[in-house]
């Protein structure tokens, strides 16, 4: 199967801005709807110890009084995907269908991609790059938002040489545009 990098970048491609705020990336309900329909098949997540934290909203979303259907939709996605945390500091995860590992092993994470009947997804910028850089991501998806931030967290790692394709794009509502792109060969 593959491994997918996907995010919501800014037009200048930061995922938060400088103050680590990321309040202007909260996608319309169009945009969750899709990413909803790309997560549903990902078998696994592979999170750094940030991303998990940001993520376990996830794991009781579907509690929240009047929560939307995108919500509520992607709660149920997002419980019912294995997901890996890679940390050095946490003493243990608290949500379902999750285990820790110490240390980013590529060789580990190839095989993992490798031996997995769905795809595998990575999520954050920090944990990512370490793929990136190890030429273990398989495709790049972007949800560009119509905002400048003008630094912060950058979606995709300095020095890093990519040659990719484009796949696919698509227009949201709200000027967010969606680009996914395959590494070549």
């Amino acid at each position: 199967m593959a491994l997918l990098y996907a995010g919501i970048t800014s037009l200048d491609g930061y995922t938060a801005d400088a103050t680590g705020a990321f309040d202007w990336a909260r996608p319309p309900d169009d945009v969750h709807a899709y990413v909803n329909d790309l997560e549903r098949p990902v078998g696994t997540y592979l999170y750094g110890r940030r991303m998990y934290e940001v993520m376990q909203f996830w794991e009781t979303a579907h509690t929240l009084p009047d929560a939307p259907d995108v919500i509520l939709d992607y709660a149920a996605v997002w419980q019912d995907t294995d997901k890996v945390v890679y940390s050095s500091t946490l003493d243990a995860v608290t949500t379902a269908r999750t285990r820790l590992a110490r240390t980013f092993d590529p060789v580990d994470v190839r095989a993992l991609v490798e031996d997995s009947p769905a795809d595998v997804s990575i999520g954050g910028p920090t944990l990512a790059a370490h793929a990136l850089r190890a030429g273990l991501v398989d495709e790049v998806l972007l949800f560009v938002v119509p905002v400048v931030v003008g630094g912060g967290t950058r979606f995709l790692p300095d020095g890093l040489r990519l040659d990719t394709r484009l796949v696919e794009e698509r227009t949201f509502s709200e000027g967010v545009v969606h680009l996914r792109y395959a590494r070549r060969a």
